[in-house]
Order: structure tokens, then C-alpha cells, then sequence
């Protein structure tokens, strides 16, 4: 095999990876944006549940000041 030959079966080895590394970083990248996504709705959601179980707590009766049914 020529040297030139050799040279051009690397480039095209190197060029066949480097694609592949393209494919698989964005597929990454889709992973992450779709990640982060989840984790934001998440967050608002877990806000809105602590906002409403302050209003729940805050809403709440306190304990009246009545003897257990037992005496």
C-alpha cells in the first residue's frame, strides 16, 4: 500500500469518527436540553406544592383547647 493511500484511509477513518462523535454529542446534547426541561417543570411543580400546603397549614384549625373524649 502507498503511503498516500495509507494517509487517505486514515483521513477517511478519522473523518467516519469524527461524524459519529457528531452524532453522538448532539444526541447528548438533545438528552440534557431534555433533562433540563424535566427538572424545570419539576421545580415549579414542587414550588407550587409547597405554596399550597403553606396556604393548607396556614388555613388550618388550631387545636382547640378542649379535654380529650376520655376524661
Amino acid at each position: 500500500m502507498s503511503e498516500v493511500q495509507e494517509l487517505s484511509d486514515r483521513i477517511d477513518a478519522l473523518e467516519a469518527r469524527l461524524t459519529f462523535q457528531d452524532v453522538t454529542i448532539e444526541t447528548l446534547n438533545q438528552t440534557i436540553t431534555a433533562q433540563w426541561h424535566k427538572i424545570d417543570a419539576l421545580t415549579r411543580q414542587l414550588a407550587n406544592l409547597n405554596d399550597r400546603l403553606r396556604e393548607a397549614e396556614a388555613n388550618a384549625p388550631g387545636p382547640a383547647n378542649e379535654p380529650p373524649p376520655h376524661y
